[in-house]
């Protein structure tokens, strides 16, 4: 496992319409690394545990319950306000559109995505950060049922239609919504906190997974 002594913040975007699936698979990897990490950790113990990996919060435009694709509502911790600078940024897929005509959204995903160290899709996510200027002429991914209409509306952008998880350009990642960002996300723990920590964590779900 890499050295890391600091928490990792990670905000996790939630709006109308977003996928349920696209939202929980990272909030479970990167929750459930935090938890092997403090367990696995050498320093840990009842009396000084270790300090948790990451910090995993969902941000929303506003303070009130977002309505899930699905109908569940989401009661978000954060707003666009009182979210603080994030570490790892990630962009849920679903239903995009009103999501994608609100100036606000996309204004907040180029100020947060500046300044994090990474910043991550899931499925349709990638139209969010491609409007909001995030994504501008690198490889990407999406939903393979999306991959044509991501390329018209952003002809700069070098969409693969390869069978891939995810596409890792560094800085910038996006998932092609395959297991619903779990893949991605097991591959960013692996970055963030070494691939020990990703391949304990993908057991603890019980979930087969391979890096790349």
């Amino acid at each position: 496992m890499t050295a890391q002594t600091l928490t990792l913040t990670v905000h996790i975007l939630a709006f109308d319409g977003v996928e349920a699936l696209d939202f929980a698979g990272p909030y479970e990897v990167f929750t459930t690394a935090t938890r092997m990490h403090q367990r696995l950790a050498p320093t840990a113990s009842a009396v000084a545990p270790a300090p948790p990996l990451f910090d995993v919060r969902a941000v929303a435009a506003a303070s009130q319950p977002v309505r899930v694709r699905a109908g569940l509502r989401l009661l978000p911790e954060l707003d666009f306000h009182t979210a603080p600078p994030c570490d790892g940024l990630i962009v849920p897929g679903g239903v995009v559109d009103g999501a994608l005509a609100c100036p606000r959204t996309l204004a907040w995903l180029r100020k947060q995505s500046a300044r994090a160290q990474i910043t991550a899709s899931v499925c349709t996510g990638a139209f969010l950060l491609a409007e909001a200027g995030v994504l501008t002429d690198q490889e990407v991914t999406t939903h393979w049922e999306d991959l044509a209409d991501l390329q018209r509306r952003y002809p700069a952008l070098r969409v693969t239609d390869r069978q891939r998880c995810w596409v890792d350009g560094g800085r910038l990642v996006t998932s092609a919504g395959i297991s619903a960002g779990i893949d991605m996300s097991l591959h960013l723990v692996a970055r963030l906190g070494g691939p020990a920590l990703a391949e304990r964590t993908a057991r603890q779900m019980d979930y087969a997974w391979q890096a790349a």
